[in-house]
């Protein structure tokens, strides 16, 4: 082994270095040709040299002074890695972020900003003053008597909340209301600077992204219908409460830290929702097979019998899932928990894959590569799963009222792409 890492080694420098020895060995023989050094025969030696041989050498050097030119700037931009993390450079983030995706919203539903009754705003740890909703409220002009909420510190999970929260205020409101929503994450003035790995790993999955959505309770030119939604909380348990914690590490350095059992914390959080999601949305049918798996087992435990309980099958009731792409790990222990195939989970994966964890806004990033993929049809069924920090987890049910005519959205410029082929992975204990 050592010696085919040796030989490798060799190769590798030959080869990177092909192109300076040639250029080297050219320039050589034109000094050779030219020594004892005159300008005059100078000049007579290289007018001796062909010509092709003197483009040649140009060429090659210009090949070696590229690639060095390149790794020369990649090592001046390298003091770039280290974010920003000044109050300046978030709030710009903000404004990036949240009003590309309202700009977006109110051109995809030619909904103006003047019709805008309610807004609602979430993102978890980064809160200025002014808040998000006054800088919506800023930037769109909206009228005076806009009824705005900003919500906070609710982890990735918040972005369900939203949705839940315009349901309750729609169902009050008068008819015509018009409820717009955003759900983002701020990273940079929440770079962990420090060195332990469970405070380091969120700077390597979250990313920076927003969504919005405008909801109504006038339907006529609208999309999906809200169906059920399930919201349960395991925070009574203290390694829920402190699954994802923030917290200052032994330095003092403030960063977020992730539990090695996080998948399994979500796990049984699903778990929880399920209980109380499934009997909603599940159809007479199925709902029938799971009390007969019961009743199974309760007759044949008098005999010692070991039963296995019928799990669930919500392809009944679902055509489409989004789960929240909080990592690898997560949409793993979901995909097993409720049977899912590679394909059902396809767009939590490739949204992962491609803008990372958006956080709260993920669930809407995956609901758009399917729209993007031409997948979603006038009737199906959506059901989005989010996971956050407390800890929490939200079902939300849709169903598909007309399909989208131009639905690309974020996934524009590289849908033609996906899905790809991820690798494997073995992830060690954080």
């Amino acid at each position: 082994m050592a010696m085919l890492l040796n030989l490798k080694t060799w190769y590798q420098l030959f080869v990177d270095n092909f192109l300076t020895m040639v250029s080297v060995a050219f320039v050589a023989a034109a000094l050779r040709r030219a020594w004892p050094v005159s300008i005059d025969d100078l000049a007579g030696s290289l007018r001796a040299v062909p010509p092709v041989r003197i483009l040649t050498a140009v060429i090659l050097t210009a090949g070696v002074a590229q690639p060095w030119s390149t790794r020369r700037a990649s090592a001046s931009q390298s003091g770039c890695l280290t974010a920003d993390r000044s109050l300046d450079a978030a709030r710009e983030e903000t404004q990036d972020v949240i009003f590309s995706a309202v700009d977006e919203v109110f051109a995809r539903t030619s909904v103006r900003p003047e019709e805008i009754d309610v807004l609602i705003v979430n993102c978890s740890i980064f809160t200025p003053t002014p808040v998000f909703v006054d800088m919506v409220v800023n930037r769109y002009k909206l009228r005076p008597d806009v009824q705005s909420l900003n919500l906070s510190g609710m982890g990735c999970g918040a972005g369900l909340v939203n949705i839940g929260l315009a349901r309750h205020l729609l169902q009050v409101a008068p008819p015509g209301t018009h409820v717009l929503t955003v759900s983002t994450e701020i990273l940079s003035s929440q770079y962990y600077i420090g060195s332990e790995r469970a405070m380091l790993l969120p700077n390597c999955l979250f990313r920076m992204g927003a969504a919005a959505t405008i909801l109504s309770n006038l339907p006529e030119r609208a999309r999906f219908r809200l169906g059920r939604i399930v919201r349960r909380m395991t925070a009574a348990r203290d390694a829920d409460y402190h699954c994802i914690f923030q917290e200052e590490d032994g330095k003092g350095i403030l960063g977020v830290r992730l539990s090695k059992d996080l998948t399994t914390t979500a796990g049984q959080a699903l778990k929880r929702n399920i209980m109380a999601f499934g009997p909603l949305v599940l159809p007479v049918s199925e709902q029938l097979l799971v009390a007969l798996s019961l009743l199974k087992r309760k007759l044949l435990s008098c005999w010692g019998a070991k039963v296995r309980l019928y799990r669930l099958d919500f392809h009944t009731a679902f055509e489409h899932f989004c789960i929240h792409a909080g990592g690898r790990g997560v949409i793993d222990e979901v995909q097993r928990g409720l049977g899912l195939s590679d394909e059902n989970v396809e767009a939590s994966r490739m949204t992962l894959h491609r803008f990372g964890n958006t956080s709260r806004s993920s669930v809407l990033y995956e609901l758009a590569y399917i729209e993007a993929k031409g997948c979603m049809r006038k009737g199906d069924h959506v059901w989005m799963i989010s996971f956050g920090s407390g800890f929490n987890c939200s079902s939300v049910a849709w169903e598909c009222l007309k399909a989208a005519i131009d639905s690309d959205g974020p996934w524009a410029d590289c849908i033609h792409r996906y899905p790809v082929q991820l690798p494997e992975v073995a992830l060690q204990d954080i």
